[in-house]
C-alpha cells in the first residue's frame, strides 16, 4: 500500500471560483417561479372564484397545488448534485433549505388534495367519502397521484427526527429515493385533470419545461456525472489501516486522480463492491488532503455500513458520488484560518489544514485527554506552525461545545479566548449536528465572525 505522505506532490485540479452573484441568481429563479404560479392562479380566474363556497374552497386547493407542485420541483432540484449549486451554498446549507422545502411543499400538496375535495363534495352535493372515491376512480390520473402521495407520505414520515433516528442512513436513503417517484406519479394527473394545464397554454409550457429541466438535471447530476467519473478514474481500495479502536482509514487509488475536482476538506458517498448491500452509498469525509494520485477517508464505526469497512480487501472496486461540501480553501475570505473540529469531525479539518498556510488554529474537541487519532500528523501540523488546542473529557451539562471543565465559561468567552484574533480569521467548524451548532452560535455571539460549518449528520 502506498501512503499519501509517501508520494511526491503532484497537481490537484484547481475548482473554480464561483461567481459570487450565481447564489443570488439561483435564489431569484427559485422566487420567480413561485410568483409565476401565483400569477398563473390568479389570471385563471382565482380571485373571482372565491366569491362562492364551493368554488372558493377549490380555488384555494388548486393554488396551494400550484404552488406545492413547484416547491416539490424545487426540493428535488436542490439535492440534484449540481456542482456550481453545491459550491454556490454548500451541502450542509442546501440539506438544511431540501428539508424546510420538503415539508413545506408536503403540507401544500397535503392541502390542496383536501380543499378540493371539500370544494368538489360542496359542488356535487356528495359527502367527502364518496367524493373522494369519486376523484380517485373516474378523474384521470388520479390512481396514479394517490400512489405518488403515497410515496411522499412515506418520505415524510421517515424524515421526522424521531423516526429517522431509528434507522440506518442506507434504509433512510432507500427510502428516500421513493420521493422521485411521489413527484414522477403526480405528473399524469396535472397533465390530464389540472384546469392550469388544459385551458392556458402558456402554463403548459412552465410545467412542462419546469418537469423537463428537473428530470434532465437529475438524470445528468445524479446519475450521468457519477457514472462517467467512475469509468474514468477506476477507484479501487488500496489498504485499510487501524487508526484507533473502531476507526479506520481506508487508502484509495485510481486513475486520472489529478483530473478530479476535489479539494480538501470535502467528502464523497461511497459504495464498495465487496458484497451484499454494496449498492448503498455513504458519504464520507476527505481525511487528507487529495495529491492527485490517492484519495484517504477515515470511518468511525456507527452501523454496518461503517463497520464493513474494516474488512475491505486491496483492489475492491470503490464508487464515488461527489465531491461534495464546501469546507474548502476556496471558501475563504481573510488570510488567516481557525478550525474547531470534534471527533471524526477531525478528518475534514485535517485535510483542510494541510492545505492552508502554517498561520491557522486548530481547537480539536475529543471525549478522552490520550486520543490516540491522527497524533503523528497533528504532531506534524504542530512543527509546521499551526497552533494546536487540545479540549477532552466529558460533555458540559448543558448544550455547550465545550466539555466540562470550562462549563464555567459561556460558549462565546471561551471561544474569544482561545482565538482572541478571530475577527481576522475565516472559523471552519465540524462534527455533529449538535455541537456544530453550538459552536455556530458562540461564534456568531462574537463581533465580524467569518463561519463555515459542516454538519456531521443526515
Amino acid at each position: 500500500m502506498t501512503t499519501a505522505a509517501a508520494l511526491p506532490p503532484t497537481a490537484v485540479r484547481a475548482l473554480p471560483r464561483t461567481p459570487t452573484w450565481w447564489r443570488d441568481a439561483t435564489l431569484g429563479a427559485a422566487a420567480a417561479s413561485l410568483v409565476f404560479v401565483v400569477a398563473l392562479w390568479l389570471t385563471g380566474g382565482g380571485l373571482s372564484a372565491l366569491t362562492g363556497a364551493g368554488t372558493g374552497v377549490t380555488s384555494l386547493g388548486r393554488l396551494a397545488g400550484l404552488v406545492g407542485s413547484d416547491l416539490l420541483l424545487i426540493q428535488v432540484l436542490l439535492m440534484a448534485r449540481v456542482p456550481i449549486v453545491e459550491r454556490s451554498f454548500g451541502q450542509d446549507a442546501l440539506a438544511r433549505a431540501h428539508r424546510v422545502v420538503g415539508f413545506t411543499s408536503f403540507n401544500l400538496v397535503l392541502a390542496h388534495i383536501l380543499l378540493v375535495l371539500v370544494g368538489y363534495a360542496a359542488l356535487d352535493h356528495r359527502n367527502i367519502v364518496s367524493e373522494t372515491v369519486n376523484v380517485v376512480w373516474t378523474y384521470p390520473g388520479m390512481l396514479l397521484a394517490t400512489a405518488g402521495f403515497a410515496a411522499l407520505v412515506m418520505v415524510v414520515i421517515t424524515s421526522v427526527k424521531a423516526a429517522r433516528a431509528q434507522l440506518r442512513y442506507e434504509s433512510w436513503h432507500l427510502l428516500h429515493l421513493y420521493a422521485y417517484l411521489g413527484v414522477g406519479l403526480a405528473l399524469p394527473h396535472q397533465l390530464w385533470s389540472g384546469s392550469d394545464f388544459v385551458t392556458n397554454p402558456l402554463a403548459r409550457v412552465f410545467w412542462w419545461t419546469a418537469w423537463g429541466v428537473t428530470a434532465a438535471t437529475v438524470l445528468a447530476f445524479r446519475v450521468g456525472l457519477p457514472l462517467l467519473r467512475n469509468a474514468r478514474h477506476h477507484l479501487v481500495v488500496d489498504g485499510v489501516v487501524t487508526e484507533a479502536p473502531g476507526v479506520v482509514s481506508v487508502h484509495l487509488r485510481g486513475r486520472d486522480l489529478h483530473a478530479l475536482p476535489v479539494r480538501a476538506g470535502q467528502f464523497f458517498v461511497f459504495r464498495f463492491h465487496d458484497g451484499q448491500g454494496w449498492s448503498r452509498g455513504n458519504p464520507y469525509s476527505l481525511s487528507s488532503a487529495p495529491d492527485g494520485r490517492t484519495l484517504r477517508i477515515t470511518v468511525k464505526d456507527l452501523g454496518d455500513g461503517s463497520r464493513r469497512l474494516a474488512g475491505l480487501r486491496p483492489g475492491t472496486r470503490a464508487f464515488l458520488e461527489g465531491p461534495y461540501g464546501r469546507l474548502t480553501a476556496d471558501a475563504r475570505t481573510k488570510r488567516k484560518v481557525a478550525v474547531l473540529a470534534a471527533g471524526i469531525g477531525i478528518t475534514p479539518a485535517l485535510s483542510l489544514l494541510q492545505e492552508t498556510g502554517d498561520d491557522a488554529v486548530l481547537v480539536y474537541r475529543t471525549r478522552k485527554r490520550d486520543d490516540p487519532l491522527f497524533a503523528d500528523e497533528l504532531d506534524a501540523l504542530q512543527r509546521k506552525g499551526i497552533r494546536l488546542v487540545r479540549l477532552a473529557g466529558p460533555r458540559a451539562q448543558r448544550p455547550s461545545w465545550l466539555p466540562k471543565q470550562a462549563a464555567h465559561l459561556s460558549d462565546a468567552e471561551a471561544l474569544h479566548r482561545l482565538v482572541p484574533d478571530l475577527r481576522e480569521r475565516d472559523l471552519f467548524i465540524c462534527g455533529g449536528t449538535d455541537w456544530v451548532n453550538a459552536a455556530e452560535a458562540a461564534a456568531k455571539a462574537l463581533p465580524k465572525a467569518q463561519v463555515h460549518v459542516e454538519r456531521f449528520s443526515w
